[in-house]
């Protein structure tokens, strides 16, 4: 099935805001009703391809079969663009401005091979095309250049299962759900559970560095990867022929967050670990959020680790987005305090024990253990924020998600400076927002912090929202943190990433797009500059 074309995942699962919400958003931040709904789809207006014959036929040529090579307007339409809020704004208004010429489905390794030499051929760029979830322009090339999007979907396949070595290899096309359930048989998981989780695939995973819930326990999707094959329009580069290596700089970690301007991953060697026995999830209440952070690092840096570990502040605690699912209830608690949610997987005894240890170190780091169904609930819902945030849009508001990560030392004024930025340039233009965060994944040495910003949508939503993004970013980058922690570069980033890397670093990897793509084919102008 394919994901909603206007909006986030599965149309049937999409539901409309309770009208005391609805109430709440005008009295609090102004929202008005929209005057109209969004565009449908067959009211669209597509241009016509500009994919030549010659170019059609080439394509077809490589993948056996003109289905494969697809032109139709819907098709199209499902491949423009990502899920970010203006992503949505502008598909929702029948924007298609930068709609690719055509839709090409590849079926193996060599078939990415003969279609990226046909691109270079004749002349049209190429975007890699998996789950479509990107939330950052991933999937939004620059230039004036025709481009085909490559969907990887027929590439969905687990390739090898290894039991003894514990991993696992996997075409990239592959759905999440598709591939656990694919691990589950054998008594395995992956463990990757971002909230993208029900629609992104595996090699969107590897593409943009992505990080799931469970991260605390099962470590970030770039740490989980051992191999990688990639096609480039020079040729193929096979990565990885054991776990861990002294011959040279690891070229995995060049092509892991790489986000398809350096090649096409056609295949993943992932390490996998034993399905667990053993799920438990519960709620802890901090008094401030400083409080919570302290206790989370406390847990990070001298353990025991949970699974799961995430800390939502006062207003997000207030709001109720540490429980998704239960926003409007009649029954949504609004007590004071910042909620936090611990996990524990895997064998009784270890889950026990580790949850025994975790709750000593909670309670002395001032926490109150509110039981499981905080916890429990929060795993109900845990993939949900993405149709409330269609839900939003839906009834007049704006809604948009950022993300950074930083030392814990430069995390409390990151944290200040990224709220004060959104507030401060929302509230200037007329619309002044409700500015939410959590702690999302915690690492010894730091961790990362989820922003969620609603607000009025204003005249032109889009232009708006943009010189808050820009504020926040330019915060970002002035208080230490990262200009993204999994949600990636692509195109929305890309100006503040090279700030991040500096020009030496900027210069070091257009000399390797250069050569592995001399022609500049791959999703130009995604995380590197055009030359």
């Amino acid at each position: 099935m394919d994901m909603l074309w206007s909006g986030w995942g599965d149309p049937a699962k999409a539901a409309p805001l309770p009208d005391s919400v609805i109430g709440l958003l005008r009295d609090l931040l102004g929202v008005t009703p929209l005057e109209s709904g969004p565009a449908g789809l067959g009211d669209i207006a597509v241009p016509e391809t500009d994919l030549t014959d010659a170019a059609r036929q080439a394509l077809t040529g490589c993948v056996g079969d003109r289905v494969h090579v697809r032109t139709d307007a819907e098709t199209r339409i499902r491949h423009t663009r990502g899920k970010s809020t203006p992503d949505l704004l502008r598909i929702r208004a029948g924007e298609v401005d930068d709609i690719p010429a055509a839709v090409v489905l590849p079926g193996s390794h060599d078939e990415v091979l003969a279609v990226l030499r046909v691109c270079v051929e004749h002349g049209l760029a190429a975007v890699p095309f998996g789950g479509g979830t990107s939330v950052v322009g991933g999937l939004a090339p620059e230039g004036k250049r025709g481009f085909v999007a490559l969907d990887l979907r027929r590439l969905d396949s687990m390739l090898t299962f290894d039991e003894v070595s514990r991993t696992a290899t996997f075409q990239p096309g592959l759905r999440a759900p598709h591939a656990e359930a694919l691990l589950n048989e054998q008594g395995f998981t992956l463990g990757h559970f971002p909230q993208s989780y029900e629609w992104a695939s595996i090699g969107g995973f590897a593409a943009a560095r992505s990080s799931g819930q469970a991260s605390a326990g099962y470590g970030r999707f770039d740490e989980m990867v051992l191999g990688l094959t990639v096609a480039t329009p020079e040729g193929t580069l096979d990565l990885g022929r054991a776990p861990r290596s002294a011959a040279g700089p690891d070229l995995r970690q060049l092509v892991l967050g790489s986000e398809g301007a350096l090649g096409v991953i056609t295949s993943v060697t992932v390490r996998i670990r034993p399905l667990p026995q053993t799920r438990i999830y519960e709620g802890w209440r901090f008094p401030s959020f400083e409080a919570g952070a302290a206790a989370l690092r406390k847990l990070a840096q001298d353990g025991p680790r949970p699974t799961v570990l995430r800390l939502s502040d006062e207003t997000e605690t207030f709001v109720g987005l540490a429980q998704p699912d239960r926003i409007g209830s009649a029954d949504a608690p609004q007590p004071a305090g910042c909620m936090a949610v611990a996990g524990y997987e895997g064998t009784p005894e270890d889950t026990a024990e580790r949850r025994a240890r975790a709750r000593e170190v909670l309670l002395a780091c001032g926490g109150e253990f509110a039981g499981e169904e905080p916890g429990e609930r929060w795993a109900h819902g845990r993939y949900n924020a993405p149709y409330l945030r269609d839900a939003l849009l839906d009834a007049g508001a704006f809604a948009e998600t950022l993300e950074t990560a930083a030392f814990w030392s430069a995390l409390p004024a990151l944290y200040d400076a990224v709220r004060q930025a959104l507030t401060t340039t929302l509230t200037d233009a007329g619309t002044p927002p409700l500015v939410m965060c959590h702690i999302s994944h915690v690492y010894e040495n730091g961790a990362s912090l989820y922003f969620t910003v609603v607000s009025a949508q204003g005249e032109d939503p889009v232009a708006h929202w943009a010189p808050a993004k820009r504020a926040a970013n330019d915060a970002i980058l002035a208080a230490g943190g990262t200009i993204s922690h999994h949600h990636g570069v692509g195109t929305d980033h890309r100006d503040w990433f090279t700030q991040e890397i500096g020009p030496v670093g900027v210069r070091v990897l257009q000399a390797v797009k250069a050569e592995l793509d001399p022609a500049g084919i791959l999703n130009p102008g995604v995380l590197i500059p055009v030359r």
